[in-house]
C-alpha cells in the first residue's frame, strides 16, 4: 500500500485537502475510496467531497498528510484486518436492509459481524461496495494480473526473493557436504543440477552484474543516463507493466538510481502520450503522480514535454489545450502556481516560439478561470478577517456591559413631594 499523498489547496472558507492517491491505497486495501474518505470525515468533523470521474477524494479544511496516515491505520485496523488472524485480504458484505455489514477473511476462513460502532458505518450501509472489478480492487483482477506479470522480465522477484533464502541454504548445505566427501566436485556437480541451485546461482549471479552496471551508469553523463531510463521505460511499456503499481515504483526507483528523477517526466510524456492525450492522462495518472507530486521542477519539466506532444500531433490537440491543461490540474499533476508561471512567458525551449504562442492562446481561457478562481479565494480570506473582528469585537461588548435596571426611573417633584413617572412628562 503506498503512503498517503496530501494537498492542501484554496484558502480561507475554501480550504481542503485533496488525497491525491486515494484511489491507489483503497485499490490496495480492496475497499472502495469512499470509505477510507468518509472515515478521515467522521474523525476529523469535516465534510468531504468525491470526484469519481477524476479520482480527486478530498477533506475539508487543512490536515497533513502524517496525520491522515495516522487515521488511516485505526481505518485499516477497524475495518481490513481479519479480527482472527490480522490478515487484510478480507470482503466486506453490507445488508442494507437489516442494517448489517459483515467481514470475510480469505486467509482463515472468519465470517462474522464488524463488532466496531463508528460513524461511517451509515454510509457503508448507504454506500454498498460496488460489485465492478475495476473498482473493487486487487482481489477480483489477481488473475489477470499473474498472467501478465509472468510475461514480463522479472516481474517474478517477489517469489524469487521469497525462495532466496531457503535455496542459498540448500546450496551452501550441498557445499558443506561436498567438501566432506572424497570426491568433491562430483558433490558440487550433483548440486548444480537441482533446479533449487541453478535459480540461487543465477540470483547471485544477476545480483553481482547489477552491482557492476549500477556503479558504471552513475559515472556517464546525463545524456547517456536518459536514455537508458528511455529504453527502460520503453522496454517496460511494450511489456504491458506500466498498470501494475508495484511497477510504478520500481519505474521511480530506476529514476532515482539514474539521477534523472526531475527531467523523467520528459521521457514519459514521450512514450506514455499520444494524440488520445485526454485518455493517457487519466491511464497514467499513478505513475506521473510519483515524479510530479511537490516537485515543481519535475512539473516543469512535464509542461515542456506536453507542449512537445502537443506540437507533434496538432491537428488533433491544439484545439484542447485548455482542456488538457484543467485535467492535469484536476488530477492534482500540475499544480496552479508552475501553469501560471508557465503561462506568464512564451518560451521557445521545447517547441518553436510560434507553436508556443499559439498553445499559450489555446490555454488562455482556463488561464483566466484559473486567475479569477484564486482572486476569489483571496477575497473570500479578507472577509473571514472582517467577520472575525466583528466577532471580537461584540464578545467586548458583552463582557463590558453594564446591567440596566428594569424598573422605570422615578423623579420626586419639589414642590409637593408627589412621585412622577418619567414617561408621562
Amino acid at each position: 500500500m503506498p503512503r498517503i499523498l496530501a494537498k492542501v489547496e484554496g484558502k480561507g472558507n475554501g480550504i481542503k485537502t485533496v488525497i491525491v492517491n486515494m484511489a491507489e491505497v483503497a485499490k490496495a486495501l480492496n475497499r472502495p475510496a469512499t470509505y477510507p474518505t468518509k472515515y478521515f470525515g467522521c474523525e476529523l468533523g469535516a465534510q468531504t467531497q468525491f470526484d469519481h470521474k477524476n479520482e480527486r477524494f478530498i477533506v475539508n479544511g487543512s490536515h497533513d498528510a502524517t496525520k491522515l496516515q495516522d487515521l488511516l491505520d485505526g481505518f485499516i485496523r477497524k475495518y481490513v484486518l481479519c479480527p482472527e488472524c490480522d490478515n487484510p485480504e478480507t470482503d466486506l458484505t453490507v445488508v442494507a436492509k437489516k442494517e448489517i455489514i459483515s467481514q470475510s477473511c480469505k486467509a482463515c476462513g472468519y465470517h462474522g459481524l464488524i463488532k466496531v460502532q463508528h460513524k461511517v458505518n451509515t454510509f457503508i450501509l448507504k454506500n454498498p461496495p460496488t460489485q465492478n472489478p475495476a473498482q473493487q480492487g486487487a482481489s477480483l483482477t489477481e488473475g489477470k494480473r499473474s498472467k501478465r506479470s509472468k510475461k514480463a522480465d522479472g516481474s517474478d522477484s517477489q517469489n524469487t526473493n521469497g525462495d532466496q533464502s531457503k535455496d542459498s541454504d540448500d546450496f551452501n548445505n550441498s557445499k558443506v557436504s561436498g567438501n566432506n566427501d572424497d570426491d568433491d566436485d562430483d558433490a558440487q556437480w550433483a548440486t548444480e543440477v537441482s533446479e533449487e541451485a541453478v535459480r540461487a546461482r543465477m540470483q547471485d549471479l544477476s545480483e553481482g552484474a547489477k552491482n557492476i552496471t549500477i556503479s558504471e551508469d552513475t559515472e556517464k553523463t546525463e545524456k547517456q543516463r536518459m536514455d537508458i531510463f528511455y529504453e527502460y521505460v520503453k522496454k517496460r511499456r511494450d511489456a504491458g507493466d506500466l498498470d501494475n503499481i508495484q511497477m510504478h515504483k520500481e519505474v521511480h526507483n530506476e529514476a532515482k538510481r539514474l539521477e534523472v528523477n526531475q527531467k523523467a517526466p520528459l521521457i514519459l510524456a514521450e512514450l506514455l502520450f499520444s494524440a488520445n492525450l485526454v485518455s493517457d492522462i487519466k491511464k497514467h495518472r499513478g505513475l506521473l503522480l510519483r515524479f510530479t507530486h511537490e516537485d515543481e521542477k519535475a512539473q516543469k519539466y512535464l509542461l515542456g514535454g506536453v507542449e512537445q506532444v502537443i506540437a507533434l500531433h496538432a491537428a488533433k490537440l491544439m484545439d484542447k489545450v485548455a482542456i488538457i491543461l484543467k485535467l492535469f490540474y484536476d488530477t492534482d499533476l500540475l499544480d496552479e502556481k508552475i501553469i501560471l508561471d508557465w503561462a506568464s512567458k512564451v518560451s521557445k525551449k521545447y517547441v518553436s516560439k510560434e507553436v508556443a504562442a499559439q498553445i499559450h492562446d489555446k490555454a488562455a481561457p482556463f488561464i483566466k478561470w484559473l486567475k479569477e478562481a484564486e482572486e476569489e479565494s483571496e477575497d473570500s480570506e479578507d472577509d473571514d478577517d472582517i467577520v472575525g473582528f466583528d466577532d471580537r469585537a461584540k464578545m467586548d461588548l458583552l463582557k463590558n456591559n453594564v446591567v440596566k435596571p428594569t424598573t422605570k426611573p422615578v423623579v420626586q417633584d419639589d414642590d409637593d413631594g408627589e412621585e412622577l413617572d418619567i414617561d408621562d412628562i
